[in-house]
């Protein structure tokens, strides 16, 4: 049997995004988030994991020690309620293509984590801030909720009318998960 996966964007989605994030203890969840994973995880048994850039690695502003301290704060902070993180520390301004290749928009962590964990992509969902984040869900055929809070009006307008436009918007974790409830108990219906 296959699970089912709800994959989260860190930065910005589950956590206030002070920019390259590499001390543990300013990592601050924004409202809403441990009670929507828990009860994603707890009553639908999803997996719950993280999908992030974090080219702050190679660009030198932090180490991939300090990413991993931050990831590692943030599941204490949601009870050990994420079963993986992934992130990539590249970025095409520093590093060659081949490394790169893991980099959102590219679905490739998200692939990574499917076969890792034998996740059905077509019963998983993406939450995420950013059109990178809308880009990555549909190119690797998961349900994309976008977070408006870190785009303006006019960037959100354009995403709307894009071939990437995500198939729900919302500016609450909490209003994310219930539409992924609503959804599930059949009460939402798409084409």
């Amino acid at each position: 049997m296959k699970n089912k996966a709800v994959f989260l964007d860190r930065d910005g989605t589950i956590n206030y995004d002070s920019g390259y994030l590499s001390d543990p203890n300013k990592a601050k969840l924004y409202d809403g988030v441990f009670e929507g994973i828990s009860l994603l995880k707890n009553k639908y048994n999803f997996k719950i994991i993280v999908i992030s850039n974090q080219s702050g690695i190679t660009r030198g502003l932090m180490t991939e020690m300090e990413v991993i301290a931050v990831n590692k704060k943030i599941n204490e902070l949601l009870s050990d309620s994420i079963d993986d993180f992934f992130f990539c520390p590249y970025h095409p301004d520093f590093d060659i293509y081949e490394k790169t290749r893991c980099r959102k928009p590219s679905p490739q962590m998200v692939f990574d984590a499917a076969s890792k964990y034998k996740i059905d992509l077509n019963q998983s969902f993406f939450i995420g801030d950013r059109e990178t984040d809308m880009i990555c869900a549909k190119s690797a055929g998961t349900y994309s909720i976008l977070l408006g809070t870190t785009m303006n009006n006019s960037e959100i307008n354009r995403l709307k009318n894009s071939k990437n436009s995500p198939n729900f918007i919302t500016y609450n974790f909490l209003d994310a998960v219930k539409h992924i409830q609503m959804k599930l108990d059949g009460e939402i219906v798409e084409n």
